[in-house]
């Protein structure tokens, strides 16, 4: 028998005390994993259907601070009550999720959401999945004139743009459509960002409906042929990188850098991810976020197209674009807000210094429903235990912050942000003539701006009414909450983002000055005429 020191002894039973907790802490974690997607998978008893339709619905009376902006409170309780009725058998999460979202969706806020949750994997598991592709992410649709086809695309399938989507694992895809658009819920009573959102992230909502699934067949059509076409979750294959003989050879032929070489890499380097950063590339999708570029033979044109407003480095980015535009004279600004879905609050109100040259108040104070909204967004029961105690910890910090930017008025707690302060314009505020592109996907972000660019009457606005609503919406923070027993979660707003301008009737979105709404023929033809009109009536300014 060893003899062992105390201290030895004391490290010994510390590193078997250490391998215990970890042994338990896995076998927790796969136990809880085990019971979560029994939880997912089984037909759930009426009374815990019932349960969480109660619980939901006091989730959203306690921290919606807008929730009977456009339904009653008689009518929206109607509403749950008449769905809790309807339910007089076991059901399972993901039938719960569609009777569930035909019911929220008339709080009338479209940053709402309610999603099945699915099964969970073991951290072998994910490891193994994190090393599968799956093409199908490789395009992007658009649904038109009662045709769902191929948008855009990446990769290998390029050919494919414009291609008619005939049938998905032999449903036709106008089924499925019709079928997905009560799910979504719209900000107020619009009706254009439904139909624009489901044709975009089609594959989304077949998964939201359908579950996760590892192959897809879609049955396509062009002008030449109808042919299938099978997509399948499928290793990363590497080897042909090493295998391929250009690659070895310039390998082998490589010569070392000089220091100066060296140096001269590293700082170009540098400077193509500076600008990929200020312009937000999308490593994904392989393009940036937002971009300007001249049409024409000159610089009178500018085209900004901004894709999304998420991104940190904006800041640079606008100050380049509009000192470019000061620098060359140009005359006229045509901004590209299609299929913008939103994003930064500090972004848009970056951008619309830049558009104004009168000091300016972006929003209003945003109405909340409690003085630590973002403590209620950060303990919810969807975050982690380590989550919570880390919140935990900064609590102090936290509720001290919320509490200086929070204040009661007229009986009810607005939050506020920077925006809602008075600013001065950028001194290098663009001047010229400006033309906004709208569609139904101009939503959240895309729409607080576009209101106040209208409210202002600073801009024409071409294309079709935005999916955001005029008057505002509910997001800013949002808090998510799982139903306990049948795990589906509800996103839910916390904060009431609107502008000064306000129009009536409350409930819908910025209106174009000039309505144009595409074709599927003009996809076909390679023709944007809302941005040909914006043009054309350019030239008939000059």
């Amino acid at each position: 028998m060893k003899n062992f020191s105390p201290i030895k002894r004391q490290k010994q039973q510390l590193k078997q005390f250490t391998v215990l907790c970890l042994g338990l802490i896995l076998i927790t974690s796969c136990k809880s994993i085990e019971t979560y997607n029994e939880a997912v998978a089984k037909l759930h008893p009426v009374e815990d259907v019932h349960e969480d339709i109660d619980k939901l619905y006091k989730q959203l009376r306690r921290h919606h601070p807008r929730l009977y902006q456009y339904t009653s409170k008689e009518q929206l309780d109607f509403k749950f009550d008449s769905l809790k009725q309807s339910i007089t058998e076991p059901i399972t999460s993901r039938t719960l999720y569609k009777q569930l979202a035909q019911v929220t969706k008339y709080v009338g806020q479209g940053h709402m959401s309610i999603a099945p949750s699915d099964k969970r994997f073991k951290r072998k598991e994910r490891k193994a999945l994190n090393k599968m592709k799956f093409d199908i992410n490789n395009i992007d649709t658009e649904y038109l004139d009662d045709k769902l086809f191929i948008r855009n695309a990446r990769k290998k399938d390029t050919v494919l743009i414009n291609t008619e989507i005939i049938a998905i694992n032999g449903q036709k895809p106008q089924d499925l459509y019709k079928s997905y658009l009560p799910l979504v819920a719209s900000d107020g009573y619009n009706t254009t960002f439904q139909p624009r959102v489901v044709g975009d992230y089609f594959f989304t909502y077949y998964k939201l409906n359908n579950g996760r699934f590892d192959s897809i067949s879609l049955t396509l059509r062009n002008s030449d042929s109808t042919f299938v076409k099978t997509y399948k979750r499928l290793p990363r294959n590497l080897s042909n990188v090493s295998k391929d003989s250009t690659v070895t050879d310039s390998i082998k032929t490589k010569q070392k850098l000089t220091k100066a070489e060296k140096k001269a890499k590293k700082l170009a380097f540098k400077k193509k991810k500076e600008e990929r950063s200020k312009k937000g590339f999308d490593y994904n999708r392989n393009e940036f976020r937002r971009e300007l570029t001249f049409i024409g033979k000159d610089s009178t044109v500018g085209y900004l197209r901004i894709k999304s407003f998420t991104g940190w480095k904006y800041k640079g980015f606008y100050e380049e674009t509009f000192k470019e535009l000061d620098s060359l004279k140009t005359e006229t600004l045509i901004i590209d807000l299609r299929n913008n879905l939103g994003g930064s609050l500090k972004e848009i109100n970056t951008l619309y210094s830049y558009l104004t040259d009168e000091n300016f108040t972006f929003i209003n104070l945003s109405e909340v429903n409690s003085r630590i909204p973002l403590m209620k967004a950060a303990m919810t029961n969807t975050r982690s235990t380590f989550g919570k105690i880390l919140t935990g910890i900064f609590s102090p910090i936290i509720v001290t912050h919320n509490l200086i930017k929070t204040k009661k008025k007229n009986g009810k707690i607005y939050y506020k942000f920077k925006a809602s302060k008075e600013q001065e314009p950028n001194p290098l505020n663009f001047k010229g003539k400006l033309y906004v592109l709208i569609n139904g996907n101009s939503f959240s972000a895309s729409s607080v701006l576009s209101t106040t660019l209208k409210g202002t009457n600073r801009a024409t606005f071409v294309g079709e009414e935005t999916g955001g609503a005029y008057n505002g919406t509910v997001a800013g923070q949002y808090k998510t909450y799982e139903l306990p027993n049948t795990k589906i979660k509800a996103r839910i707003g916390l904060m009431h983002v609107d502008s000064p301008y306000k129009t009536t009737p409350d409930g819908y979105g910025i209106k174009p000055d000039v309505e144009i709404l595409p074709t599927y023929q003009d996809r076909l033809d390679g023709v944007d005429p809302e941005l040909e009109w914006i043009l054309q009536d350019i030239e008939k300014e000059k």
